[in-house]
């Protein structure tokens, strides 16, 4: 596509930023890592910094680094453990690359599941985060896939990235991809697609616009793009998807202009505990509770046993959950008070029985409403 498609713009204010670099953007046609584009990115990363600007990168490429040093017949097969493979012995060459690129400190932070799963370990890396920012480092994010399983995997590094912004407060997300922006239509398929320069709001319309998966080396495509431009927008940041392999556009960053899409930010933000409670990876536990119990937690008020029905998973104490209404809705989610063992034995009780049942008590509630994010809706 033509750059020229999308009108020129201004980028949205920001002091601190996120920007996410596909894997598509750090491989050349020989699969090889590649600096060729990774340049452009890092001149206006300097630039930023010169301007006392912070920039967190979340960077993909580590397993397609990796793969390009390994003989072809020996990953043919391997599945995930190969891809863990991969990515442990790429990481380091990705890293490097951005190094050789960036005059400053680089500092390389693997993030899994659990990390932002565990509300300690999330607030962990936030403060390992804010302070390489504070040391005039600039951290390059992965997530952890040495040690990842494909059921505890974050899948992609649209959504991380977006996961990070809120992390670190950011102002702004930055996705650098390899199409210009979002279209209304797939525009290798469809010749009446037309480039999209501004999104106010991510409605069913425009997930619609999405096509399906992004390059061979990739894990994500323009569907996980709107996911984290959601995310983001939940959290009070705006989102900018721009060509990184189209050498003008990452020029006019630095200046503060681009072509692309502008994703706004919402004119509400969450409270950054109910905004973790909302979008960190769960542990996989549902509490199914009656309608009355729906209706409380909508309502704002905690869960207590009483209201609950049955329990799907296994969770510990202090472990995220989803809260499921009678119609198989999520109504909410929330840390639970409990581990699953403890809920079943629980489930349909009044809240003086809990110390007789279990031998001891952690309180009245099973979620606690300041533990607990309701949807606007049962069926959100």
């Amino acid at each position: 596509m033509a750059q020229a498609t999308f009108a020129e713009q201004a980028l949205p204010s920001w002091r601190r930023a996120v920007l996410k670099v596909g894997s598509s953007l750090l491989t050349g046609v020989d699969g090889e890592l590649s600096g060729r584009n990774a340049r452009g990115l890092a001149a206006f990363i300097a630039a930023s910094r010169t301007a006392g600007k912070e920039v967190v990168i979340v960077s993909s490429g580590a397993v397609a680094a990796g793969r390009s040093r390994v003989p072809e017949d020996l990953r043919k097969t391997g599945g995930l453990v190969l891809r863990q493979a991969l990515a442990a012995l790429g990481q380091t060459r990705m890293v490097g690359l951005w190094q050789s690129l960036i005059d400053a400190p680089v500092a390389q932070v693997l993030l899994s599941h659990d990390d932002l799963r565990n509300r300690r370990r999330y607030l962990n890396a936030r403060n390992t985060l804010l302070e390489l920012l504070r040391l005039r480092a600039v951290p390059v994010v992965n997530e952890n896939d040495t040690v990842a399983v494909e059921e505890l995997k974050l899948g992609d590094n649209d959504n991380l990235a977006a996961i990070v912004a809120a992390l670190v407060d950011a102002d702004l997300l930055l996705i650098a991809s390899d199409v210009d922006g979002l279209f209304t239509a797939h525009p290798l398929r469809d010749p009446s697609a037309r480039p999209v320069d501004r999104v106010v709001a991510i409605t069913p319309d425009v997930l619609a616009m999405a096509g399906g998966a992004g390059s061979a080396v990739g894990t994500g495509g323009m569907r996980t793009k709107l996911e984290a431009a959601t995310k983001a927008a939940k959290a009070g940041i705006a989102t900018v998807l721009f060509n990184g392999t189209a050498a003008g556009t990452c020029a006019m960053l630095a200046e503060g202009r681009f072509h692309g899409t502008h994703f706004a930010a919402s004119g509400t933000r969450l409270a950054a505990r109910k905004y973790w409670l909302r979008h960190a990876p769960g542990s996989g536990g549902r509490l199914n509770v009656d309608a009355g119990a729906a209706r409380a937690v909508l309502g704002g008020a905690s869960l207590l046993p009483g209201g609950i029905v049955g329990v799907d998973g296994e969770f510990a104490r202090g472990d995220l959950i989803e809260i499921v209404g009678p119609e198989g809705c999520v109504a909410a989610r929330g840390l639970c008070q409990y581990a699953a063992g403890e809920v079943r034995r629980l489930a349909g009780r009044h809240t003086r029985e809990i110390e007789a049942i279990l031998g001891f008590s952690y309180g009245d509630t099973v979620v606690r409403r300041d533990d607990l994010v309701a949807f606007d809706e049962v069926a959100a």
